[in-house]
């Protein structure tokens, strides 16, 4: 009867205080060290290395994660990798799987891994999008097939470890991925932020340091260089997934195969050539973010000029302020009831008109498929003429710049 009983009291004993002493900061510690791993092998392996083939894994860190996955959140890798790819093709419109734009900030914040189970239920989305993905004996027989066991083992684990608080472990690690990614980056993430780069859609970098969600805060960059395996651009942005690619990359483990392309300035050529040709296209939404710099500070420079005269408070000073917020945005950006008050703008600003038209006229340089090569040589050799004598500084400025530029 005592041997009973003192069987009880240690299992009593185990289940309220686990296997391990820990003190509240070192149950923290582990619950903030395993949902970083967990971002950490989705940032790199579902999302860089399978969703956009940016690098290739070892297969000592490929099956590490795709266990971890497997216990961590319980995503099947073909699942994740075809709903991401959809929503790269299908970006904010109805077909995309998880857009605040067509389903509402709201719904993706609080229902946004009902979406993905929705999506991840369509056979047609798995058959399109999911080819290339895992599919050996032990994705078959175990990751795919028993995929809530996988969770369910690591509810066991820290139970084992804790007692009854590893409950309350077990649930922020499960709510983890759901929050992070579904919620802020597929929600936030196409919603408020800042902008490096015109993209086709409305992705945004949330904050300029990805260390919390594993440089996938980085929205805006991985939108506009989708294949690239690091997704920090410029020197204030850091992605500390990059630095676990670079440090796998340096033990042989993985190999990087796409990285954002970098313009490269060189002495200013007399006039603009193949290899100018080459440098814009190939750099093109770099290209334009330097454009938008030279917009914006033309903006602020007649916001001064009007402060100067004495035009607080006035309509025109309002307009000009809002333009200087969106004109530098393509016009099918700039909100409906805005787009008055930048037209009003640019009736009253010859250099803003200018400014403003000749983007377009850049733009074509690699829009037009119909054209050689030879006519595109040509028409940016115009271009880059009709803007230094447009008597506008900021375009005589570009201009100069891009005459610099070099493949």
């Amino acid at each position: 009867m005592n041997e009973l009983m003192s069987l009880w009291n240690g299992l009593v004993a185990l289940l309220a205080n686990g296997l391990v002493e820990s003190t509240w900061w070192q149950v923290l510690l582990f619950t903030l060290v395993t949902t970083h791993i967990t971002i950490a092998s989705v940032t790199i392996f579902l999302h860089r290395a399978q969703s956009h083939r940016a690098l290739d894994l070892h297969a000592i860190p490929s099956h590490f994660f795709r266990f971890w996955l497997w216990i961590g959140t319980g995503m099947v890798t073909k699942e994740f990798v075809s709903i991401h790819r959809k929503h790269h093709a299908k970006c904010e419109t109805e077909e995309d799987p998880h857009s605040p734009q067509t389903r509402g900030i709201k719904k993706l914040l609080l229902e946004g891994t009902e979406l993905y189970r929705a999506e991840s239920l369509n056979k047609e989305t798995m058959e399109k999008y999911g080819h290339g993905t895992p599919d050996d004996w032990i994705e078959r027989n175990l990751y795919s097939r028993f995929a809530w066991q996988g969770v369910g083992l690591m509810l066991v684990i820290d139970l084992m470890l804790f007692g009854a608080i590893g409950l309350t472990v077990w649930a922020i690690q499960m709510a983890w991925i759901p929050v992070m990614a579904t919620g802020i980056i597929n929600g936030i993430g196409h919603y408020w932020g800042y902008r490096n780069f015109e993209s086709a859609d409305a992705s945004t970098n949330v904050i300029p340091w990805g260390i919390l969600i594993g440089g996938e805060e980085l929205h805006n960059n991985h939108h506009t260089y989708a294949t690239s395996a690091k997704f920090s651009v410029k020197k204030y942005e850091f992605d500390i997934g990059w630095v676990y690619i670079r440090g796998l990359e340096m033990l042989g483990l993985a190999k990087v195969r796409k990285t954002p392309p970098m313009l490269k300035m060189g002495d200013v050529k007399p006039v603009a050539d193949s290899k100018t040709l080459e440098a814009l296209i190939t750099n093109r939404y770099e290209v334009m973010a330097k454009y938008a710099r030279g917009l914006r500070d033309t903006c602020r420079a007649e916001v001064k000029r009007l402060k100067a005269e004495g035009a607080h408070g006035s309509k025109k000073l309002a307009d000009m302020r809002v333009a200087r917020r969106w004109l530098h945005r393509d016009a099918d950006k700039i909100p409906t009831h805005l787009k008055a008050q930048v037209e009003n703008v640019l009736d009253s600003s010859p250099s803003l008109s200018k400014l403003v038209t000749m983007r377009e006229e850049l733009r074509l340089l690699w829009t037009r498929t119909n054209v050689s090569a030879e006519q595109l040589v040509v028409d940016l050799q115009a271009w880059c003429k009709k803007a230094e004598e447009s008597g506008v500084a900021a375009l005589q400025e570009f201009a100069l710049k891009l005459r610099a530029a070099h493949a």
